[in-house]
């Protein structure tokens, strides 16, 4: 798609450099460990896997939407649906089925091996987002592929989607404080960092709870 790359970026470092401001000029919770230590290593893990995902797919998830879209692949096609009904139906179900997906991360032994490289991080701030094992990113792309051709999902649909767990990934796992009347009504359309930092709780209850990243409802 056009203009995809400045848009994921754009997106990126909008977002990644509000939430690292906000972090220092109202922090929710002292560190304790090094953030330049940490940051170093979660920053790393991001750009091993971004040339992971880009060495082994040669096509990703917009571009498997495209040719989904001109092929007529997936139930929203089958439905005969397009347009901003078929956007927001993508969006949602993708998010659905990315929360499923962390369930089973938590459920199958084998799988939290992986998946608990992200809960090992001994402070949660807006690097943990995107501190994940290389293995969980490779089987999340299969699990991504295979779900925007059965939904048939539009190309912008997804690319949307993209941008936004990238953006409340990054948001919902920021060390920043917030007005509790604001936390309170904004969970209800979004996890909030509050609502969130539960799943990272060393207690085994806790952590198998909130395993949304953007929308709450599931």
């Amino acid at each position: 798609m056009p203009n995809e790359l400045l848009i994921r970026l754009t997106g990126f470092l909008g977002v990644f450099i509000s939430m690292a401001l906000w972090e220092v000029l109202a922090p929710r919770r002292p560190l304790t460990t090094s953030k330049p230590k940490r940051w170093f290593s979660n920053l790393s893990i991001v750009f091993l896997n971004t040339f992971v995902v880009r060495f082994l797919f040669s096509t990703q998830a917009v571009g498997l939407a495209v040719i989904a879209n001109q092929k007529g692949w997936g139930v929203l096609h089958l439905l005969g649906w397009s347009g901003g009904m078929a956007g927001i139906t993508a969006v949602v179900i993708l998010d659905l089925v990315l929360y499923l997906q962390h369930v089973m991360f938590h459920a199958v032994p084998i799988l939290w091996r992986f998946h608990m490289m992200h809960h090992a991080d001994l402070d949660v701030d807006v690097t943990t987002g995107a501190r994940f094992h290389p293995v969980e990113i490779i089987l999340s792309m299969v699990i991504k592929l295979a779900a925007v051709a059965l939904i048939g999902a539009p190309p912008m649909a997804v690319l949307l989607f993209e941008v936004l767990l990238n953006a409340t990934a990054m948001f919902n796992h920021s060390n920043v404080r917030m007005p509790k009347g604001l936390d309170l009504v904004l969970r209800w359309v979004i996890v909030t960092p509050d609502m969130h930092r539960i799943h990272h709780s060393v207690i085994r209850e806790e952590t198998n709870s909130n395993f949304g990243f953007n929308l709450p409802w599931w």
